[in-house]
C-alpha cells in the first residue's frame, strides 16, 4: 500500500529531530456549498535538523517513532527512488 505524502510549511522546529508541519485542505461544505478551509498540524521526524520555520517540506507516513511522530520529512530524491523501486 502506498504511503501518503503531504506538503506544507514548517510552523515549529524547537524539538530535537522534530518539526511541526501545518497541512491545509479545502473542501465544499455539504449543506452550505461554501468552500471551507481547515488545517491540521503533524509532528514529523527530521533526522538532520535541516529544516527551520517557514520552509516548505514534504512528509510521508512511517511507523511510529515516538508518542506523536508518525510522519517523516522526505526529499524529492527519496520520493523518486521509492517510485522507481515500486515500478520494478
Amino acid at each position: 500500500m502506498p504511503k501518503r505524502i503531504l506538503k506544507g510549511p514548517v510552523v515549529s522546529a524547537t524539538g530535537d529531530k522534530t518539526v511541526v508541519v501545518r497541512i491545509d485542505r479545502a473542501f465544499q461544505h455539504p449543506l452550505l456549498k461554501k468552500i471551507v478551509r481547515r488545517s491540521k498540524k503533524y509532528h514529523a521526524h527530521d533526522e538532520a535538523n535541516a529544516h527551520k520555520v517557514g520552509d516548505t517540506v514534504q512528509i510521508r507516513e512511517c511507523p511510529p517513532k515516538s508518542k506523536l511522530k508518525r510522519w517523516e520529512v522526505v526529499t524529492e530524491e527519496q520520493i523518486a527512488a521509492d517510485a522507481s523501486a515500486a515500478g520494478e
